[in-house]
């Protein structure tokens, strides 16, 4: 795939990723239901328009990442999989997801591309026996492209990381929060479930609480996530670093 082409599909990404969310974000619709996907057009519109665009941009990347860089993915996808599934299927009231250890180590090392593919590809593998993560694949995937944008602040000191964490988690949640208003309803997860139905108790409607749900998860997830990957990054060799950095 030429440059161009793979440049064209990343721009075409990042428009239905921002168009999907002023619609939803600005019109607010209310025909949404998950059990009914077909007859809800909202649905299928907060559906398609996060999961193509990211499935766009694994198209365009994938065929760039140099083999070294892809033996990394199965480890990486087995993290995220695993550790996410047992924190989300615990029942307990823990508002985190701990779903994006293997996308940040991969996009720490290798940089943005990599863990953008790691990011979607965690999403749609996982989704073959957990449908509910594959809606969220453009925010798996900007967690992985700011992981290897921070490349640079991971062996530096820990309040930088710290702080672009936050910030991701942020950003993160903006992306999230729509999606699990409009296809889920905001009922998502024990422990987010829980401060989406405390949020509304307040009064809130529907897709404020989860807003509110989410800037309050996602940047801690994201601190702790983030923090535990600068100590593993910090703990590789020196030799090891390098190598991943060469290829990005």
């Amino acid at each position: 795939m030429s440059p161009t082409i793979s440049r064209a599909l990343l721009i075409i990404s990042g428009v239905l990723i921002a168009a999907t969310w002023l619609y939803l974000v600005l019109t607010q619709p209310t025909d949404s239901d998950w059990g009914a996907l077909a007859d809800s057009r909202s649905s299928t519109i907060a559906l398609v328009g996060f999961v193509l665009p990211a499935i766009l941009a694994l198209i365009a990347v994938i065929p760039r990442l140099p083999v070294r860089t892809l033996t990394l993915l199965p480890v990486a996808l087995a993290l995220n999989i695993v550790v996410g599934q047992v924190v989300g299927t615990m029942g307990l009231p823990l508002p985190l997801y701990f779903d994006s250890f293997g996308t940040v180590l991969v996009g720490a090392l290798a940089g943005p591309a990599a863990g953008l593919v790691t990011g979607v590809l965690s999403a749609l593998v996982w989704g073959t026996f957990n449908p509910t993560v594959v809606p969220f694949a453009a925010a798996y995937a900007f967690v992985g492209v700011a992981a290897g944008l921070l490349r640079r602040w991971w062996t530096g000191s820990w309040w930088r990381i710290a702080l672009a964490a936050i910030l991701v988690g942020f950003v993160t949640a903006l992306l999230s929060a729509p999606i699990a208003s409009f296809i889920f309803g905001g009922t998502a997860g024990t422990g987010t479930g829980l401060l989406v139905s405390f949020y509304r108790s307040l009064g809130f409607d529907t897709l404020f609480a989860v807003f509110l749900q989410s800037w309050t998860s996602d940047p801690l997830d994201k601190l702790i996530v983030f923090s535990v990957i600068w100590l593993v990054i910090r703990a590789l060799p020196q030799r090891t670093r390098k190598t991943f950095a060469a290829d990005s």
